[in-house]
């Protein structure tokens, strides 16, 4: 649940509302099929202004994006954030790789763990935090095929379960 809090301003003379919680931007839900998730972890991303605009508009993808540890940093890769509209000619490229922000010692504790396990980082959501954008990230190992189709069953009954359950209820 997401509590607002009331800001004045007092020179322009109207109230403007503050999200003081998250805002979740987008989800990646491919990654929720693609892969196992195990560890969470909270990054902050680097935008150009018009970026954090096209950000809070709503128009970015993470269908196929990535985090590439490179040179002791770590970058994001393939997430499309659209052009801003209203920016004209000086807008950002949408695919252009976007740096991580973490403490170092984080960046070093991920990076053995990805060469040690056989694990891959993925970027699960972009959202907003106190204004900030941040992006989730999640060690992931690779599910297989039949890995996917147990999962796809167990949900199938799992549904099956709850709708059973429900018309019992209503039943009584």
């Amino acid at each position: 649940m997401h509590y607002a809090r009331i800001v004045s301003n007092l020179r322009l003379g109207y109230d403007i509302i503050h999200m003081a919680e998250y805002v979740t931007l987008t989800t990646n839900r491919k990654a929720f099929h693609n892969y196992f998730l195990e560890e969470k972890y909270e990054a902050g991303i680097m935008l150009l202004g018009t970026e954090i605009k096209s950000l809070r508009s709503g128009r970015v993808n993470m269908g196929d994006a990535y985090v590439k540890p490179q040179r002791g940093e770590l970058w994001l890769v393939n997430a499309h954030i659209s052009a801003y509209e209203c920016s004209g000619h000086t807008s950002h490229e949408p695919m252009r790789e976007r740096k991580l922000l973490m403490h170092r010692k984080e960046i070093a504790l991920l990076m053995s763990k990805v060469k040690e396990k056989g694990l891959t980082l993925i970027p699960v959501r972009i959202y907003l935090k106190n204004d900030i954008a941040k992006v989730e990230l999640s060690l992931g190992r690779g599910k297989k095929l039949y890995d996917k189709r147990d999962t796809i069953t167990k949900r199938d009954t799992e549904r099956e379960l709850e709708r059973e359950v429900k018309y019992r209820n209503f039943r009584r």
